[in-house]
């Protein structure tokens, strides 16, 4: 399998408990592999969420943070455009964002393996 990566948003203060929690599901639903996960991205406002970084470390991957301008460069990619997503930070969809903007960067080019997940505080999506 090639590498993929996974784009969060959350809540203020969401554990890395939950975070994993909704990463091993979608793992198990779309049939992928922990080890060929390379990356995790979210938005940059998310840089002082503990969880974010606890998650990062426990699988040891790279967490990387995009700021709101370069996220909006993929809203023509998305699955869905949530309004509260884009009230606290700009953009219309974190998750989906990130993950494509890190799959770009890393892949050179992107595309979404598995759109927008919610499991309680959290949002993920996967790229490739």
């Amino acid at each position: 399998m090639q590498a993929f990566f996974a784009g969060f948003g959350c809540r203020r203060g969401c554990p890395a408990d939950a975070l994993e929690a909704l990463l091993r599901q979608a793992l198990n639903n779309q049939g992928l592999a922990l080890a060929d996960l390379h990356g995790i991205a979210s938005v940059s406002l998310k840089a002082d969420e503990p969880g974010l970084h606890q998650l990062a470390e426990r699988l040891a991957v790279p967490l990387v943070l995009y700021p709101t301008l370069q996220l909006q460069a993929y809203e023509a990619l998305l699955s869905h455009r949530s309004a509260a997503a884009h009230a606290h930070s700009g953009c219309w969809g974190v998750a989906e964002s990130a993950a494509l903007a890190l799959a770009s960067e890393r892949l050179g080019t992107a595309r979404l393996l598995l759109t927008r997940q919610v499991l309680g505080p959290a949002t993920l999506a996967l790229a490739g």
